[in-house]
């Protein structure tokens, strides 16, 4: 385990995570639990992975092959100073796309 961080939510509640391991070279310090607080909120941290889901999503709403639906899944971790990011699956960073159909869509832009 890379050590635990505590991120505050808008409204104050705790939120305890698993933290991924600090590459920059610097140390915050942690309570003596090993706990260490995070530089931003809860949410503050997500912000990033937020925006990156909803530019994916337009990417695929918005293009020529116009699904029914969009399934985008990535891991996420969390470090105290660097908030979230996009967690790298094996060589290269981790996302899965799915993209559905209704039958009654598909049938529809055959016929046309």
């Amino acid at each position: 385990m890379d050590g635990l961080v505590e991120f505050r939510t808008g409204d104050g509640a705790v939120v305890t995570v698993e933290a991924a391991e600090e590459r920059s070279g610097s140390r915050l310090v942690s309570r003596g639990d090993g706990t260490v607080q995070a530089t931003r909120t809860f949410e503050g941290a997500l912000d990033g992975v937020r925006a990156a889901a909803e530019s994916a999503l337009r990417v695929f709403r918005d293009g020529s092959l116009k699904p029914d639906g969009v399934e985008i899944e990535f891991g996420v971790k969390l470090a105290a100073e660097t908030g979230a990011f996009i967690a790298k699956g094996t060589a290269e960073g981790h996302l899965v796309v799915r993209l559905t159909w209704s039958p009654a869509t598909a049938e529809a832009s055959a016929a046309s």
